[in-house]
């Protein structure tokens, strides 16, 4: 990174969840927006215009294509594509100093603004972490009773005041307060529940390694609406945390570490009332 009091955006690296190398923070959040949104695109797209020239496109969807305008050159190119493409959907996002020398107002999505200030981040702590044990019956290798110990990471994303998105020591402890929730249980498909009592639960499936018929306690035991994955556990721990979260939070983050560098990632808007 070069030294000096200026940071520039170029300075850092933009990775999406596909590996592509982004340019810039503004074509890291479309991407997983996209991404958020199931919605499958490809990153520098090359299209052929009729005069036989080649003309890369920052995001292609199969609803159209999104180009980021950040520089003088970017509209260049984007009235190109509008007069060229003109069968094609394509809009256009981007910082409203270069953006809103664009005539084709309908076509645009402008973003920061002075009255807004959007701010995220991220919190790791050797305390965000919990034992569980779980099964997987869909699963061969995870079919049988077992345990992990795991890690988390919370991203927060929002509305900052006074250039402050959340007091870290704040968010810290709603963190691991909801980490407390999971330690130490056993974490099960609700549809294996059986029957149950006042104190324990029945847990009955067929699996690859035969039948299992498990009677666990009730205060140890954490009920699922789905199998007891990563990716399951990233969306319950973003359902406990959103009750918790001060309303500038817009949107949340959660990294998983299940073992050595693997894990689940999920990230949710957070509704407003």
């Amino acid at each position: 990174m070069p030294t000096g009091s200026a940071i520039l955006d170029s300075d850092f690296r933009y990775i999406d969840g596909r590996g592509n190398l982004l340019r810039s923070r503004t074509e890291l959040s479309i991407a997983q927006m996209l991404e958020f949104l199931q919605i499958e695109y490809q990153y520098n797209f090359v299209v052929t215009l009729n005069d036989g020239t080649k003309i890369n496109l920052d995001f292609k969807t199969d609803r159209g294509f999104i180009e980021v305008i950040d520089n003088e050159n970017d509209i260049i190119k984007y009235k190109e594509l509008k007069s060229k493409l003109t069968d094609e959907k394509i809009i256009a996002i981007g910082h409203p100093k270069f953006a809103a020398q664009l005539s084709e107002l309908e076509d645009i999505v402008l973003y920061k603004t002075k009255e807004v200030q959007t701010g995220s981040i991220f919190i790791e702590d050797p305390s965000f972490a919990f034992d569980y044990a779980h099964i997987l019956p869909l699963v061969e290798k995870c079919s049988i009773l077992h345990g992990h110990t795991s890690s988390v990471m919370v991203e927060l994303v929002g509305e900052m005041k006074n250039n402050l998105l959340i007091d870290f020591g704040e968010a810290k402890k709603i963190i691991k307060e909801i980490i407390s929730i999971l330690d130490h249980k056993f974490f099960i498909n609700r549809k294996y529940l059986v029957n149950e009592d006042e104190l324990h639960f029945r847990i009955a499936f067929d699996g690859p390694k035969g039948k299992f018929d498990l009677q666990v306690p009730k205060n140890t035991t954490y009920l699922l609406e789905g199998e007891a994955t990563v990716e399951n556990l990233s969306t319950e721990i973003i359902k406990l945390l959103v009750p918790k979260m001060p309303k500038n939070i817009e949107a949340l983050g959660v990294y998983i570490y299940e073992g050595y560098n693997k894990g689940a990632h999920i990230i949710s808007k957070i509704s407003k009332p």
